[in-house]
């Protein structure tokens, strides 16, 4: 399966949003998406990025690990013009949420890094560390948020600066490839 051709199919934040959410969806992805801050490195560091990096995300709307997480890039994508991130539902892809596994599930959200030229960089999903530790803090319950009720500002924030230390590293990836650089004269 191309991965690049799924990313040209997807769709930007907002788009996805509106074709696969309902309003309650769009109200949380919402709430969640004024809770975010990048902080001043934070930013920063997004203005570094040089290298263009097509950005896949297999998310649904009705997720609450999208909720909870797929804002954040969006405001990655704001802070670097150099992310081009789309996003595909999982129900309306079946085979590439078969693809993008974890666990043997088709979990959300999975993210997969590309070049510009339409290579894998990496993958990533479907929840941070944090949140892991987070679960396992509280292993009473459901183990799927539903994405009514967001996330404690503290973890937020750790799960922001962890999913920005994946973008960072596909980021770095880019630039220090051999190829890209020839290609690029850097």
């Amino acid at each position: 399966m191309n991965l690049y051709a799924s990313f040209e199919q997807g769709l930007k934040y907002q788009d996805f949003l509106t074709r696969y959410g309902s309003d309650e969806h769009r109200r949380r992805w919402a709430d969640l998406h004024e809770r975010v801050r990048l902080t001043d490195p934070q930013r920063a560091l997004l203005a570094r990025f040089t290298r263009r990096m097509p950005v896949l995300c297999l998310a649904g709307a009705w997720c609450g690990d999208c909720v909870n997480q797929c804002p954040i890039f969006d405001h990655f994508a704001a802070a670097a013009p150099t992310i081009d991130l789309r996003f595909v539902d999982r129900d309306f892809d079946a085979e590439l949420g078969g693809l993008l596994q974890i666990c043997g599930g088709t979990r959300v959200p999975v993210v997969v890094f590309l070049s510009e030229d339409g290579f894998e960089v990496g993958r990533y999903g479907d929840r941070t560390l944090a949140k892991y530790r987070s679960m396992v803090d509280n292993l009473t319950g459901a183990a799927c948020p539903t994405g009514i009720g967001a996330p404690p500002a503290d973890l937020l924030a750790a799960v922001t600066q962890e999913w920005l230390d994946e973008f960072e590293r596909a980021q770095w990836l880019l630039r220090t490839s051999s190829r890209l650089r020839q290609k690029h004269g850097d």
